[in-house]
């Protein structure tokens, strides 16, 4: 596993409740900011790999649009079906107003 970190943008573009898909590599990874705390996550639903930037935000629970799965933004793991799988989690720093994600 690498030690690298990308950054993904700057706490401007990742407003308090708001959830944007950013790549990190070859992956697509939701990042979101819940009450200024910032968690990523993959970003395509266990289920059926629909974009789970594009559902929203309850609490710390991102809903899938396309079948309602649920998902805890803060580790990835599944709280209600379809899905079975859990997401995988990034680690997050911030460095001044960058936002960087640890390379997987």
């Amino acid at each position: 596993m690498s030690d690298a970190f990308v950054k993904v943008g700057s706490l401007n573009d990742f407003p308090a409740g708001s959830m944007k898909k950013v790549q990190v590599h070859d992956k697509d990874v939701l990042v979101a900011n819940l009450s200024g705390q910032i968690y990523a996550m993959g970003d395509s639903c266990t289920h059926r790999h629909c974009s789970l930037s594009e559902g929203t935000i309850e609490g710390t629970t991102v809903i899938c649009p396309c079948h309602e799965g649920r998902f805890d933004l803060t580790t990835g793991k599944v709280i209600a079906s379809p899905p079975k799988s859990d997401e995988p989690t990034y680690e997050v720093k911030l460095q001044g107003s960058d936002v960087l994600i640890k390379e997987r």
